[in-house]
């Protein structure tokens, strides 16, 4: 079976990678899975300072694989085991990122990407809303920025997404954005950053508390019926489907 994480560790940073180029780095059950268990491993280590989050191909991540999307279950707590994780997770975007992608990039504590990403929320145009990626998103991005691009589907670049407090930040050398961050993160005490990450990420872990049971609901709801099958089929035959107006 083709690895679908990979792995690499050096001077205390642990870079898990995203091996699905093919599916478009997709969140399928398998690679969802995957990745949860890869992120407990790097929980458990000693010697991992902090993770970084990246991909192979030109996309971070596409969303859920709608041929085997996990289980709503599944991807909620894929997220909150990153919000949770004791060191943090910082992801590195150099391609685009896609609906449930998106809840990838909200769970992790820094996000830099280059200038040559693109960001989108698509699931409004296929009949599915953001339901279980919102718990990350929402205590984090501009409401307002959050709305619109939530609302329309648009197409987002990396300086639209800082704004949008979708990304912490971006540049044409995604490695020379990222350079700093992870310099900061070496030079700091394990007990200093799992404290600090605690503290900043109590709000977000309140939202899960509170939402997930019901936007776990909703997800399941929504990719079952039949205007969702339909945007679905449609999307996977590259035609619009029939409420475009």
């Amino acid at each position: 079976m083709t690895e679908l994480v990979r792995t690499a560790r050096e001077r205390g940073i642990t870079t898990l990678t995203l091996d699905a180029p093919a599916r478009r780095n997709a969140l399928s059950a398998a690679l969802a899975g995957a990745l949860a268990e890869a992120l407990a491993r790097c929980g458990g280590d000693r010697g991992t300072r902090a993770v970084v989050l990246t991909h192979t191909g030109n996309t971070f991540c596409a969303g859920a694989d709608l041929r085997d999307p996990p289980r709503p279950e599944a991807l909620v707590e894929l997220m909150r085991g990153i919000v949770q994780l004791p060191v943090p997770v910082v992801a590195r975007v150099d391609g685009h990122v896609r609906a449930g992608g998106l809840g990838l990039l909200g769970a992790c504590d820094i996000a830099v990407a280059s200038t040559a990403a693109t960001f989108a929320f698509t699931e409004v145009r296929i009949g599915l809303a953001p339901a279980v990626i919102s718990l990350p998103l929402l205590p984090r991005a501009d409401p307002r920025a959050l709305a619109r691009c939530c609302l329309t589907g648009e197409r987002l670049d990396a300086p639209e997404a800082v704004r949008a407090g979708l990304l912490t930040a971006a540049g044409a050398d995604v490695d020379e954005v990222l350079a700093p961050v992870l310099d900061g993160l070496r030079r700091a005490s394990p007990q200093g950053l799992a404290e600090t990450k605690r503290l900043l990420t109590a709000t977000v872990l309140q939202t899960f508390d509170r939402d997930a049971d019901a936007l776990t609901a909703l997800s399941a709801r929504l990719f079952a019926s039949p205007q969702a099958r339909e945007g679905a089929t449609a999307f996977l035959e590259r035609r619009d489907p029939p409420w475009v107006v």
